[in-house]
């Protein structure tokens, strides 16, 4: 950064940039905006996205127009509506044709390279003119397939640097160039000419020997890499848009006294809107009239229904779960908690440290040194009076075997063997940049709703008044409560059917709003709902009844009474209940040294017994959704390296900002896109066995680049001592690949810790 720039204070914005291939592009592009006066840059590789803080009045031109000139592209967002438009989609479309070029390039490259390597690796396919096939089928590969590694090399080239695609682009080239002076020039090109199965090693001009299949395959194998690493990135985006997609799209508003339907995108402020039983609700406002139960399970993950009434405040996207609602819009658009959420997603996920590529690290060193190495070969072979084609040979021999085909293979297979491992176990990882975040973790964040507790209301205890029978007090509950659409009810009338079968038919079903329902069953009056529905009709609980409602509701449990016949009959007693894994689960993850912490809208005593009962020591309890996000930042900023599980869309914000974000498939998409694992079980335990593997990938990965580079680096002083020959390069490259491919395969055995 420009120590002559004064800090930034104005506005921040944000550009996406194309074309960068590796972490060091990223670093470049922030170096180069930083030097801008009153500039402050960050550029995220993995999102590619930059976040630029420029002062009042600087034109963002001024910003493209600098990253434009260190050879990428920038272009400020396009604005984001509740609505998908045609020409928003059109913007998806033209986002993706990268990722549909990297595929044609690579499908392209495998039809070519597949029977190119097979030709020069199986002398029973050597025909009489086999090698000027290899050269029709390879140069597609090289000079178009290639393309991408050719034009990063040309723009490091041009900017002084050097990753591995300049490698890739150099070792490539010169496999071609030189297989084309040996076909043309030298001696390869003699019908019938063939590379015997032999290891002998011998100097020689090179003039009978052709590299076309390292060319080519290490062009296929990276371009697999690649194609797999660019498709997991484009998953950045699918958090905001899942989350845009839980709105309304449509709203019945009243208009001089109509209703008139019409998109959200056109609601006001001060509009008045109706939202009828099952509807979502278009957008954060106040209840005019009506009262109702509202569901707000997929926008704050808790199970747990509000009731609203008049003059309470309603969320957009949550779901009316009861009576007819008349609402007046306070928050539209960019506005709403629905919108300030999916800022916050966006905000985690550009602010996310960048992870750096292992083979980049590597190369950053490893390249230089190489073509140091190429240069140096052949200026001691001339300096020693050796022929030119014979120097020129060592030089290409030490490019060509250093330019490592294993490389290629090292990440992708065991990504690919990794995470179809645990697909069958139903473990979800999103990408190679996921696996370093695992290594470090050392404190997990578990939401408690939906996570380590069922997250839906169940009927946990019936408390009866002495002489009441309580399969007589479930008959008469459950036949009420379900006539009744309410959450609540519906958990009663599912525990009692379970516990004394088919249900009666009620007469004369009522509702009374905001307290519970009326009406009769097998000729009984019957009231089920608030204490206070009761004491309408005279009835009141006993003493002892009293004070374990009230026990209940210190615990966080909801209470319903019940009467008929004039008295209290007793109590039910519904909550969510701990899933039965989730003990064992957090043991486990204790066991490979995390520290559980439970992350809870509840109130305190609630979590404290909650965390009691599964095992957890350390409790966040009354945070609010939009709080999640925080305390997430405070123990990173504490020095600890955090994963968080979660499964609702107050969750996103926290799993995007979390080093390591695992989302219970369980839960909403919104949750599951902005995460980096998903543990589709919901099975608590999943999320051990998501680490353990992600670990153990991550381990084969690191063992296959050291390999990958071990064989390079030995194979580079015998290429330089010019004793080298085709059939050995291709054999020791084969070998390579194969222990690669054979490691990573290690990773089929993983097993679950419920199958050890």
């Amino acid at each position: 950064m420009s120590t002559s720039a004064p800090p930034a204070n104005g506005p921040a914005i944000e550009l996406e940039i194309g074309g960068m291939t590796c972490a060091s592009c990223a670093n470049r592009i922030e170096k180069k905006l930083n030097k801008l006066d009153g500039v402050e840059a960050t550029v995220n590789y993995a999102t590619e996205k930059a976040k630029v803080t420029i002062p009042d009045g600087y034109d963002p031109a001024l910003l493209i127009a600098e990253v434009e000139k260190t050879g990428y592209t920038a272009a400020l967002p396009k604005p984001k509506n509740t609505k998908v438009s045609a020409s928003e989609t059109e913007a998806g479309d033209e986002e993706d044709s990268e990722l549909t070029s990297l595929r044609h390039r690579l499908i392209g490259s495998i039809v070519l390279t597949v029977p190119v390597i097979a030709m020069a690796m199986i002398p029973a396919l050597q025909f009489t003119y086999w090698q000027w096939a290899s050269l029709a089928l390879t140069a597609p590969v090289i000079i178009w397939a290639a393309w991408p590694f050719h034009k990063a090399a040309w723009t490091n080239l041009k900017h002084g640097t050097a990753t591995m695609d300049t490698l890739i682009s150099m070792g490539t080239s010169v496999a071609l160039l030189w297989s084309l002076y040996a076909l043309f020039f030298g001696t390869a090109g003699t019908p019938g000419m063939t590379h015997p199965f032999e290891l002998t090693i011998a100097p020689s001009d090179g003039a009978a020997n052709i590299y076309l299949e390292v060319g080519a395959g290490v062009t296929m194998f990276i371009l697999a890499g690649r194609y797999f690493e660019k498709r997991s990135k484009r998953q950045a985006g699918a958090a905001l848009r899942a989350l845009l997609e839980l709105g309304a799209k449509e709203v019945s508003v009243l208009r001089n006294g109509a209703e008139v339907k019409v998109p959200t995108s056109e609601l006001q402020v001060d509009d008045e809107f109706i939202v009828r039983p099952g509807e979502k609700i278009a957008t954060d406002g106040v209840v005019v009239s009506g009262t109702s139960a509202v569901d707000a399970s997929m926008l704050t993950g808790e199970s747990v229904p509000v009731e609203v009434g008049e003059g309470d405040a309603v969320t957009g996207a949550t779901v009316n779960a009861g009576g007819r609602l008349v609402v007046r819009a306070t928050r539209v658009g960019s506005d709403t908690q629905l919108a300030q959420m999916a800022k916050l997603v966006e905000d985690a996920q550009t602010g996310k440290a960048e992870v750096q590529r292992l083979a980049d690290r590597i190369s950053g060193v490893f390249v230089p040194i190489v073509i140091v190495v190429a240069f140096v070969t052949l200026g001691a072979w001339l300096g020693a009076g050796f022929p030119v084609a014979a120097a020129f040979t060592a030089a290409v021999a030490v490019l060509v075997i250093a330019c490592p085909c294993a490389l290629g293979l090292a990440t992708p297979t065991a990504l690919l063997v990794g995470t179809g491992r645990g697909a069958q176990m139903g473990i979800l990882i999103k990408g190679p940049e996921v696996l370093e975040s695992t290594r470090k973790v050392d404190t997990v964040v578990l939401d408690k709703t939906g996570t380590v507790t069922t997250g839906k209301m169940t009927l946990v205890d019936v408390i009866t008044e002495s002489g009441v029978d309580r399969a007589e007090l479930l008959r008469f509950a459950g036949a009420l409560e379900d006539a009744s659409e309410h959450p609540i009810a519906q958990a009663i009338a599912k525990g009692a059917t379970q516990e004394v079968g088919q249900l009666p038919t009620p007469e004369d079903f009522a509702n009374v709003e905001g307290k519970g329902v009326q009406g009769i069953v097998d000729g009984a009056a019957v009231v089920v709902g608030r204490e206070s529905l009761l004491a309408d009709w005279s009835q009141h609980l006993s003493t002892d009844i009293a004070q374990a409602k009230a026990r209940a509701e210190r615990e966080g449990k909801t209470v319903v009474a019940i009467g008929w016949d004039g008295r209290a009959r007793g109590i039910l007693i519904v909550a969510d209940t701990v899933k039965p894994t989730s003990a064992e689960a957090i043991r486990e993850l204790k066991e490979i040294g995390l520290t559980p912490v439970l992350l809870t809208g509840d109130n305190e005593a609630v979590a404290r017994q909650i965390a009691a009962e599964v095992g957890i020591d350390e409790v966040i309890a009354e945070v609010l959704p939009k709080d999640k996000v925080e305390v997430v930042t405070r123990l990173q900023q504490e020095g600890k390296t955090v994963a968080m599980v979660g499964d609702g869309v107050n969750d996103a914000p926290a799993l995007a900002q979390a080093d390591l974000g695992l989302a219970m498939g369980t839960g909403t998409d919104v949750a599951i896109e902005a995460s980096d694992i998903t543990l589709v079980r919901g099975d608590l335990r999943a999320a051990v066995d998501a680490i353990r593997l992600s670990r153990k990938t991550l381990s084969t990965i690191k063992t296959n680049l050291f390999w990958a580079f071990a064989y390079n680096t030995a194979a580079i002083p015998v290429a330089a001592l010019g004793m080298l020959n085709p059939m050995l390069a291709g054999a020791a490259m084969a070998f390579s690949s194969v222990f690669v491919v054979g490691n990573s395969l290690r990773l089929r055995g993983f097993k679950s810790v419920t199958q050890q």
